[in-house]
């Protein structure tokens, strides 16, 4: 295998070793390491988001790490754009690109490509927000169906949040949202890829939860929730969504203990991992699986194709 013509992608849940893994196949491959974790790239925010550290990143070059304010948007379509630029540079040196992170969307945005669907303006998209909401998802599906029968074999009866998209891009583009679907493509073809996803057994990686999230807290993630809320950020942005802050608060407020507080982060935290887990049942049948006691041996495996 020519390893030199290929992108590394390595996927797992929320604690399972990811980063850790991606700088130790880097050394061995002469890899150079880029972010595919939403939450990573804010640069206020580096205890909450489990971000490497900095000798990490002094003895293998990382990218797109927090670059971003938490005052800022950053969509997956500025990510796809960002990472292929990286990507680009990172072959052009005769290294080998390694996409590491937990946000399975970024991933498919990379190997399927992005929908180019027109912005929808916010007065649409409210007003069939409003529409569901007055009349039920039931009644809502029903609707949805007549105006995209498209969407009757594609969109679960329940999926409100699905239903309510293909609802609003009909009604904005008279295009169905799987008609702008099929005509989405990668810049990238499907064998450019090494698909990797660690594999972490739930009580293990529930101890390895709890762990990070008290060595969060011992390493400053109160002080740095502080200084998030001290800048007011607007309650929209995708930053209020890293796992913690919401609960420091209720700390800061005195609402819960530091007991509760460990509790709440640990449970928020194993929810998402759990969300991680069943998106790539779903989106990732074809990753290669890795057991997390198995990394080691794959590693001296995989140096022997480098």
């Amino acid at each position: 295998m020519d390893l030199k013509s290929k992108i590394i992608l390595i996927s797992g849940p929320t604690a399972s070793g990811k980063s850790k893994f991606a700088i130790q196949l880097a050394k061995k491959i002469n890899g150079e390491v880029i972010n595919a974790d939403s939450m990573q790239i804010f640069k206020e925010l580096n205890i909450l988001t489990a971000r490497p550290q900095p000798n990490d990143l002094k003895n293998i070059k990382h990218h797109l790490y927090g670059f971003k304010s938490v005052k800022e948007n950053y969509s997956t379509g500025n990510w796809l754009k960002d990472a292929k630029k990286k990507i680009n540079n990172i072959k052009k040196k005769n290294k080998i690109p390694i996409l590491v992170g937990g946000t399975g969307l970024y991933f498919k945005a990379l190997i399927d490509g992005i929908v180019k669907i027109p912005d929808i303006p916010f007065t649409i998209r409210n007003r069939i927000r409003k529409k569901q909401s007055k009349i039920g998802q039931i009644k809502f599906y029903s609707e949805l169906i007549k105006l995209d029968p498209l969407c009757k074999k594609k969109i679960n009866k329940n999926d409100t949040q699905r239903s309510i998209r293909a609802y609003e891009v009909k009604k904005f583009t008279n295009k169905s949202l799987f008609d702008w679907y099929n005509e989405t493509y990668s810049d990238f073809t499907q064998d450019s890829f090494i698909k990797l996803h660690i594999d972490y057994p739930r009580d293990k990686l529930l101890e390895r939860i709890s762990l990070r999230t008290n060595e969060m807290l011992r390493d400053g993630a109160i002080k740095e929730a502080k200084r998030f809320y001290k800048l007011q950020i607007n309650k929209d942005l995708s930053s209020n969504k890293v796992i913690g802050l919401s609960e420091i608060k209720e700390y800061l407020d005195k609402r819960i203990n530091i007991n509760e507080l460990k509790e709440k982060i640990s449970i928020k935290t194993r929810q998402y991992a759990k969300r991680q887990s069943t998106w790539a049942r779903g989106q990732m049948s074809d990753w290669k699986k890795l057991k997390f006691n198995r990394l080691k041996s794959f590693l001296k495996k995989f140096h022997k194709l480098a």
